[in-house]
């Protein structure tokens, strides 16, 4: 199917920055929106950022909004999640998704079931 590689995670001051990124291979031409989720200890996996693959449309969840920055590389299936003014309430695993879902007049990608690949999951720590 899609395999799905992030990369980028690690430990930084409040305040600081993070690129996460993540790579995509296999039968990725039947996915269209490629996305990011958070999960702490103790909570439901939450949607980041998502974007659309052929127009390049992203969206985003409120927490992330004005901070986090979703992209495409220019060359072959890959996504960044640039992370600006982390605060600890960001610490969390962060997953990269591929997927999409058509509902035969839009696409949707902000949900969970929206996405059927997965990524490992990178841990993102922000410390006080």
């Amino acid at each position: 199917q899609v395999q799905l590689v992030e990369s980028g995670g690690g430990l930084v001051q409040a305040g600081g920055s993070l690129r996460l990124s993540c790579a995509a291979s296999g039968r990725t031409f039947s996915k269209y929106a490629m996305g990011w989720f958070r999960q702490a200890p103790g909570k439901e996996r939450e949607f980041v950022a998502g974007i659309y693959w052929n127009y390049g449309t992203t969206r985003y969840a409120d927490s992330a909004k004005g901070r986090f920055t979703i992209s495409r590389a220019n060359t072959g299936i890959t996504v960044y999640l640039q992370m600006n003014s982390l605060k600890p309430e960001d610490t969390a695993v962060y997953y990269c998704a591929a997927g999409g879902t058509f509902s035969g007049v839009n696409w949707y990608y902000t949900r969970l079931s929206d996405y059927d690949s997965w990524g490992q999951g990178t841990q993102v720590t922000v410390s006080s």
